[in-house]
């Protein structure tokens, strides 16, 4: 079985290209044969930024998928992204009783009311400065919260901030990564492995493959690919050289979720 994507954004997320609809995925998938297509669209609550305070009516969304499944053979599962803060701990947990979830991603696309792509939050810091905070709050978050199934693109800080090399040395945080890893862990949940580093220059994928590495090494068995596109040509991007770096992190298999369950599908 081909390995599914599990993190790609349609036009309901306002970051998505015009092109990014449900039914231009399930071509994709459908050229590629690939059995099932998981959707992950942005939800980020009192966010700064303006462009992200749009949100999909998720009744809606679900009706179309199921409509949608009535032409395809093709698994249409509904997933989301969720971009934490502390103070929507509750109101995460409202959104996310509402709706028949399959998978939620949560990632921090915000730290300290300040965002990462437009570079408020790296305002007055050093790069490692940065950095060490950005990890900080990873550890928080994971210690603090669960009703999640893996942790997005875990190092994707370094995509952002004005600095001459969007690289850090694992081993000058490894002890704030090792706890937030021992928390997701202890908790059942998972990280994922996101290919878009890959395509924006960053010559590794999201985490790199020193913490993919020390998750396993520390009992990590709940990983998923995903592509993070934003449009349908980026879909299961890279996936043959991340599954490369999964195995040669010691995974024989790779999680995909329904109904926030996971179930196993192993490397060819």
């Amino acid at each position: 079985m081909k390995i599914p994507d599990q993190h790609m954004h349609t036009i309901n997320s306002p970051d998505a290209s015009n092109q990014a609809t449900f039914e231009n995925y399930l071509g994709e998938a459908t050229k590629q044969g690939v059995k099932s297509l998981t959707f992950t669209d942005h939800v980020d609550l009192d966010t700064p930024v303006e462009l992200f305070q749009m949100m999909p009516d998720y009744y809606a969304y679900a009706t179309t998928l199921k409509r949608l499944q009535k032409t395809t053979d093709i698994q249409l599962r509904m997933g989301v992204e969720i971009g934490y803060q502390p103070h929507l701990h509750h109101a995460y947990d409202a959104f996310l009783s509402r709706h028949a979830f399959d998978f939620v991603i949560m990632s921090l696309h915000v730290g300290d009311g300040l965002d990462f792509y437009n570079g408020d939050f790296f305002e007055g810091k050093t790069q490692n400065e940065a950095y060490k905070r950005y990890f900080e709050l990873v550890v928080k978050t994971v210690e603090a919260y669960d009703n999640y199934d893996v942790f997005g693109h875990l190092d994707y800080i370094i995509r952002y901030g004005n600095f001459a090399e969007k690289d850090y040395d694992f081993a000058t945080y490894q002890p704030l990564i090792d706890r937030a890893l021992t928390a997701i862990i202890a908790k059942g949940k998972g990280i994922e492995l996101n290919t878009s580093g890959l395509r924006y220059g960053l010559e590794h994928t999201h985490p790199k493959f020193d913490l993919i590495k020390r998750y396993k090494a520390l009992g990590g068995e709940i990983i998923t690919l995903g592509s993070d596109a934003h449009d349908p040509s980026d879909y299961r991007a890279d996936f043959k050289a991340a599954i490369d770096l999964l195995k040669d992190a010691g995974f024989n298999e790779v999680a995909v979720f329904e109904n926030r369950k996971p179930f196993f599908i192993p490397f060819d």
